[in-house]
């Protein structure tokens, strides 16, 4: 069995986006309840820090960071665009999400942990070097990519993305870097309404195999073994990085593909084995979406249960 480190903070409880929002706190509560079933027992569980301004500034500009931080208002919510917003706990909920994304590769990479799970909230995905949007404001992946970087010393990093919706944000920091691979499963056409396929970057390392809306487990199982997968496997990371979106799952209310948990624990053990093949073993998966309760709880117990290297089965 795999050591495998569970973060997670309150503080992801903290942040609101207003009334009849799909990005809500029950989704964090959710995950907390079904990684509480006695299978989870053997995760090592810490709280995710407070995430360090250093970390954030190597992907995002200081403008940036600074404009964000001042935007957080001290009551209500302020609208940052149609989708994003920010009320008093949200600084809080989205600086322990960083603390957490960075803290799990410092464990992995020092071979503390085989991998981990960073159970936070809000997702990061969507933000771009110095955009927020699609509920995003720092990108958690590509700054733990850069902290294992500058940290630690690793050279290449693969950032796989199988939430169902493009992680426009991936892509535009990492458009230009030979270093770091982004590879993305994705429904198109949907928002954000990139991730063609002729999409590649300017080193031929962005990977995108765009799925149709209706397309099942077979086909994204097809797209992962044709087209993410050999890419990741020619580009030997030295660490692999998973946003780790379970909006695809049927059940979800903004898309239309139809995976269901063992999917995603298939593309997990997938991503495992390449990682364990050039990285040894050396993986960090971070929560971006997932919108309907039951699907999202189901999906990240399978999720889970495969990081640690238990049987897939879904804990009701």
């Amino acid at each position: 069995m795999s050591k495998t480190l569970l973060l997670s903070h309150s503080a992801g409880l903290g942040h609101d986006m207003g009334r009849g929002h799909p990005e809500r706190p029950d989704r964090l509560r959710a995950v907390e309840r079904v990684l509480e079933n006695e299978r989870f027992q053997p995760l090592i569980r810490e709280q995710a820090p407070f995430g360090e301004r250093a970390a954030v500034i190597r992907v995002h500009p200081e403008a940036y960071f600074d404009a964000i931080e001042g935007a957080a208002p001290k009551e209500g919510i302020v609208q940052l665009d149609g989708d994003t917003a920010m009320s008093p706990g949200t600084w809080a909920a989205v600086m322990h999400a960083i603390g957490g994304a960075t803290h799990a590769v410092d464990e992995v990479m020092a071979g503390k942990v085989d991998n981990a799970f960073v159970a936070m909230r809000p997702p990061g995905h969507h933000a771009e070097r110095a955009t927020p949007m699609g509920f995003c404001f720092f990108n958690q992946a590509a700054i733990a990519a850069r902290h294992a970087q500058a940290v630690h010393g690793a050279e290449r990093v693969a950032i796989i993305d199988f939430d169902v919706h493009h992680g426009n944000g991936s892509q535009d920091i990492f458009w230009a870097d030979p270093t770091v691979m982004y590879a993305s499963t994705h429904q198109m056409p949907l928002y954000p309404g990139t991730g063609a396929r002729n999409e590649r970057g300017e080193h031929d390392t962005i990977v995108n195999a765009p799925l149709r809306p209706g397309d099942d487990g077979e086909r994204f199982r097809e797209a992962f073994e044709t087209t993410i997968l050999p890419r990741v496997d020619s580009f030997a990371p030295d660490l692999v990085i998973v946003s780790a979106g379970f909006d695809a799952h049927r059940r979800d209310p903004l898309a239309n593909l139809m995976l269901v948990e063992h999917d995603f624990a298939w593309a997990t053990a997938k991503l495992m084995e390449v990682a364990q093949k050039h990285a040894n073993g050396r993986l960090v998966s971070v929560l971006e979406g997932g919108y309907d309760l039951e699907g999202l709880a189901h999906s990240v117990a399978a999720h889970v249960l495969t990081l640690m290297g238990a049987s897939a089965g879904t804990p009701k």
